[in-house]
């Protein structure tokens, strides 16, 4: 049984001819008298009287009449409203944000996207990339912009822009030349995303560069945000490090200052979705709105980071 076949019962139904069915769904009358015909053998039922000027239902075509109208109803309700999620009037995306978003310049995103498109939910999750990474391997989120640290397994990324990772300290602390690993696990330093620790993947690669020589990575001071970890460092209690779009926000004190380091670090950014999972309309224009935005501000010379 098949939905055409249902459509001729039902233009059948109808129009009280083969005639008349094949003008409405505008099909020679010999096609829709076959397409009947295989429905009831099919079925193994005669669903019409065959009279000379009209078409008149059998018990049961009776039978079968009401769940033809209810199939065919449902699979055009169906169709439309796949249709209305291709064309963004409708449908959920579900988007994951790096912690550092605001100062990329993404803060708007939901506002720019929902003007695009209004009758589309959005999920947008801010949170530590390596929490955003997890999310998307498990199918919570459908994809995200994170800082890489490493390869996530199970997840296609696309690689967009690269920020340099730079010390921060007051102008007092008397550094003027790059710092080496060495020479930087020798400073004061306040941590920022404790509650993530070594994930953290801006903090993973300077722990991974201590443990290349030997060493741990330790902080003075472990705070949740960069902001409060700069304001300390403003207040003369430590150093920190953080990428170079923190550096350059209109609120970053006037009284710090920045070196790189030697070698120079850099996070990543990406974006990532799960391998052999195609988005929904929904999240692959969000997705596509980041991109978008992210590489405008790299285009206009408002950021400091490369693209790829």
């Amino acid at each position: 049984m098949t939905l055409t076949q249902l459509h001729a019962f039902l233009a059948a139904v109808n129009g009280g001819s083969f005639t008349a069915a094949a003008r409405e769904l505008k099909f020679s009358q010999p096609a829709i008298s076959d397409l009947v015909r295989r429905l009831e053998e099919e079925l193994q039922a005669a669903l019409f009287v065959r009279g000379p000027r009209k078409l008149t239902l059998t018990a049961a075509g009776e039978e079968l009449l009401p769940h033809a109208r209810q199939t065919v109803a449902s699979a055009t309700a169906a169709s439309a409203s796949v249709l209305a999620l291709n064309r963004l009037e409708g449908g959920n995306a579900s988007f994951g944000l790096l912690r550092n978003a605001d100062y990329y310049h993404l803060s708007d995103l939901v506002i720019d996207f929902h003007a695009l498109h209004p009758l589309v939910s959005v999920k947008l999750v801010g949170q530590n990339s390596a929490e955003t990474v997890r999310s998307v391997v498990n199918g919570e989120l459908e994809s995200g912009l994170v800082v890489l640290n490493g390869e996530p397994k199970g997840l296609h990324v696309e690689r967009l822009v690269r920020d340099e990772v730079v010390h921060i300290s007051p102008g007092s602390a008397g550094i003027t030349e790059p710092l080496s690993i060495e020479a930087t696990l020798e400073r004061p330093l306040i941590l920022y995303d404790a509650s993530h620790g070594a994930t953290d993947p801006t903090r993973g690669q300077i722990a991974a560069r201590a443990r290349a020589v030997g060493k741990n990575l330790e902080s003075k001071i472990e705070v949740e945000r960069v902001e409060t970890a700069i304001g300390l460092v403003a207040a003369g209690h430590g150093e920190t490090f953080a990428c170079r779009a923190v550096t350059q926000a209109p609120q970053f004190p006037q009284n710090l200052v920045v070196h790189s380091y030697d070698p120079p670090v850099y996070d990543v950014i990406a974006l990532v979705k799960r391998k052999d999972h195609a988005l929904s309309p929904a999240t692959r224009d969000f997705a596509r709105l980041a991109i978008k935005t992210l590489r405008s501000h790299i285009s206009n010379g408002t950021g400091s980071w490369e693209m790829y």
